[in-house]
């Protein structure tokens, strides 16, 4: 792959500045409150971005150029938005170019997090786009001498509708001028007019990736710049000794420490790989450092706050009246992200200024922390945002952008770190363990009264959002962690009409690894333990899975997503375990296996308030070796209106086959010092030998609903309907994932679950 080579440090521009020398116009609005996206930005920000702000710009050719907080992490976004635009601007995709993330050109739109970017970030460039539209109406029925109503708008042109060929360019029409105008509500195009918006476009990424000259983050190259690698402690909580400098001496490299903090620097990247594995370090070891960790039976221990979470109905009177109590305890464990592209980031630190090129979840966010970092003010940091290898949660972007720019500000030139597996997969933020406890009160016939749940969990965010602490780099040179304990309670609440229930959480005020967001968060492992303890209910009942759950849903497009993939799947109700059925012929995969076959189902609204997907699971289960093989996954979702249904396809088969991979192989193991594996022997991930035969999707579109995201939800159900699957199949119930051959195993020894 070619590697971009940057001309030079850009230069912070102000946006007066920036306006005058590109020639373009632009368009701002208001709000008539701060947007959801917007909470954490500074007031005057918001005033600013109410007022006459870039968010969108045409220039003297008449391309479009749009100004998005949100940045493209791989899924897609930046083909979604830009649909958005053309879509009210009746303008070619091909006419517009999206700028994205970089703090010294964009609005602050908040962290690109939560399969939120279309639903959040969508509709203020909506917006812009419909006032844009007006004003060029605007302006050309002026120059036309016609009234407002007789100008439309179309590919690029503003024009008589009673006479076309009386028409003006975009470009005649601004001329390098700005619009000079507020937003206040501009009439949006119907939908029954939309046509580009619901089609499937093809990505605009996805030429320049494939050519392999497009410009990710690790292509970024300054002149001057050197590389970096950092030297990290001996375990967690180590604290530094010595360095001794003589042990590189002659390799050319530098050494920079500053407190706990040890890097080095070298003209070329194999001298720093080089000098970072010669240097002697001495680290003082925390006690216990090398202990293995039991976490979930260490984990009711743990000092916690409990937060309430919801509640409906008398919880006691609904267990007291119950002809049985039913209870269970689930437990998930630490994940990685696992990128397969390790992190990277690009600094320049001056003492005028620093520019960090990074793939960063929330470019203004991290401003703050690595402004902190360099003792430097927040304004004279910026973000230019570069695309990285995506990431589907909070990995190492961050903190390898922190590495860079201390590592540049020592050394004075710009400095490029890019992390190696072993930092990745080791000290990287995961997704946090958690133990959920469960307890259902059923009368006699098997009908539930009451639903208690309780979950055991870390924080599952720390981002930087404004502190260096919550960096790797910032707590070593001596930052505290500063992070809120929240988004456990992604649903751990479910869409069903019990009578009474209750939900709460219990979160641990410390946890042995970094946790922090992994793709849905807290969503996955609770739906999980909520979706396989109802299907125990059922099986208890003697009542067919599907049947059993749409008994307690009221809410008509959950079930439209239930029965849809019931549909699609062929789900068969009362049906005995697949293995038992001729009906459905032997799967290819099952020759040579001692296996047995079976199907589960499992669904939920994303966060209890977004999307809605249901998932069917086909799997079979070696009785021999243990080994749970996944041959079929079908799903139902529904995120409102789709803007690009191959894209919102494509997200979905993502999450089906990510979530399979959790499901069966991934799981963190470590020591009191640190995560054990540094490697993908050490933490597997599905193969490609390991994608099912079929996955099969069936989207639902809702033109009359809000756009939701497509990114997470899909996810959540997977663990499971393949846990469900695994009952069909063999009869044990696996409370635990991933369902490794050896959990399997045991749990056919035992007959009874594990």
């Amino acid at each position: 792959m070619t590697a971009p080579i940057h001309a030079g440090r850009p230069q912070r521009p102000s946006r007066r500045a920036f306006l005058r020398d590109c020639g373009a116009i632009v368009v701002s609005f208001a709000f008539t409150g701060p947007l959801a996206a917007q909470t954490s930005t500074p007031k005057d920000k918001l005033d600013l971005y109410r007022g006459l702000d870039s968010w969108l710009a045409v220039d003297e050719a008449g391309r479009v150029t749009v100004y998005c907080g949100k940045v493209e992490l791989g899924t897609g976004v930046r083909t979604g938005l830009t649909q958005i635009v053309a879509e009210e601007l009746d303008l070619p995709m091909a006419s517009i170019t999206m700028i994205m993330g970089d703090t010294a050109l964009v609005p602050d739109q908040g962290t690109t997090t939560g399969s939120k970017t279309i639903q959040l970030g969508g509709p203020p460039l909506r917006r812009a786009a419909a006032e844009a539209r007006a004003a060029l109406a605007e302006l050309a029925a002026a120059r036309l001498n016609l009234a407002t109503e007789r100008i439309a708008v179309r590919d690029g042109y503003a024009f008589d509708r009673d006479a076309p060929q009386r028409r003006l360019s975009f470009a005649e029409l601004i001329g390098g001028r700005r619009f000079e105008r507020r937003i206040g509500k501009p009439a949006e195009k119907p939908i029954a007019a939309y046509r580009i918006v619901g089609q499937p476009v093809p990505r605009v990424d996805l030429p320049a990736k494939l050519m392999g000259n497009f410009e990710y983050v690790q292509n970024v190259r300054v002149p001057g710049m050197l590389h970096g690698r950092v030297v990290r402690p001996a375990a967690i909580g180590a604290t530094l000794v010595r360095v001794d400098d003589a042990s590189v001496r002659g390799l050319g490299a530098r050494v920079v420490v500053r407190g706990n903090f040890v890097g080095v620097v070298a003209a070329r990247e194999e001298t720093a790989i080089l000098a970072a594995q010669r240097l002697r370090v001495e680290w003082k070891l925390p006690e216990g450092a090398r202990e293995p960790v039991d976490v979930h039976a260490e984990m009711r221990g743990y000092p916690s706050r409990l937060k309430p979470v919801a509640a409906k109905g008398d919880i006691d009177a609904g267990f007291g009246h119950a002809a049985a109590v039913i209870e269970a305890s689930y437990a998930t464990p630490f994940q990685m992200h696992g990128s397969i592209g390790p992190s990277c980031a690009v600094a320049d630190v001056r003492t005028d200024g620093a520019t960090v090129w990074c793939g960063t979840q929330h470019s203004f966010g991290l401003v703050t922390a690595v402004a902190q970092a360099l003792g430097m003010a927040p304004e004279r940091v910026r973000i230019a945002w570069t695309e990285a290898s995506g990431c589907y949660g909070h990995n190492g972007s961050d903190d390898a952008a922190l590495d860079a720019a201390l590592m540049s500000q020592a050394t004075a030139k710009p400095v490029r770190v890019q992390w190696m597996r072993q930092d990745e997969h080791r000290w990287e933020p995961k997704g946090p363990a958690m133990l959920i406890d469960l307890k259902a009160g059923v009368d006699a016939n098997g009908n539930i009264v009451a639903w208690d749940f309780l979950n055991l969990t870390a924080t599952h965010s720390t981002r930087p959002r404004h502190h260096a602490g919550n960096t790797l780099a910032g707590q070593l040179i001596g930052f505290a962690p500063a992070h809120a304990l929240s988004n456990g309670e992604r649903n751990a609440d479910v869409g069903y009409a019990f009578d009474a229930k209750r939900v709460r959480m219990r979160y641990h005020e410390s946890s042995p690894l970094r946790p922090s967001a992994l793709r849905g968060l807290a969503a996955y492992p609770n739906t999980f333990a909520n979706e396989s303890f109802i299907d125990e209910l059922a099986a208890r009942a003697g009542a067919d899975a599907l049947a059993y759950r749409l008994a307690y849903v009221t809410d008509e497009r959950a079930r439209a997503v239930l029965e849809t993939v019931a549909r699609i799947a062929q789900w068969q109700s009362g049906a005995a375990p697949l293995s038992q059925r001729e009906a459905v012929a032997p799967s290819t995969s099952a020759r040579g296996m001692n296996a047995k076959r079976g199907r589960g189902i499992a669904w939920c609204r994303y966060e209890n308030a977004h999307a809605y997907v249901a998932v069917v699971a086909e799997a079979e289960v070696d009785a021999n070796s243990g080994r749970v093989r996944v041959t079929r996954l079908f799903a139902a979702q529904d995120c409102g209106l789709i803007v690009n249904p191959d894209g919102a396809r494509n997200q979905v088969e993502g999450c089906l086959v990510q979530g399979m991979s959790r499901a069966l192989f991934e799981e963190v193991t470590f020591h009191r010092g640190g995560v054990d594996a540094s490697d993908w022997m050490g933490y597997p991930i599905a193969r490609f030998e390991d994608v099912p035969e079929t996955v099969a999707v069936e989207l639902i579109d809702r033109p009359d609903q809000p756009s939701v995201g497509s990114g997470e939800a899909a996810t959540c159900p997977v663990a499971a309907a393949i846990g469900n699957a695994i009952f069909d199949a063999a009869g044990i119930r696996l409370r635990e994932y991933p369902f490794t051959p050896q959990r399997v195993r045991a749990a056919l020894a035992q007959g009874t679950p594990a």
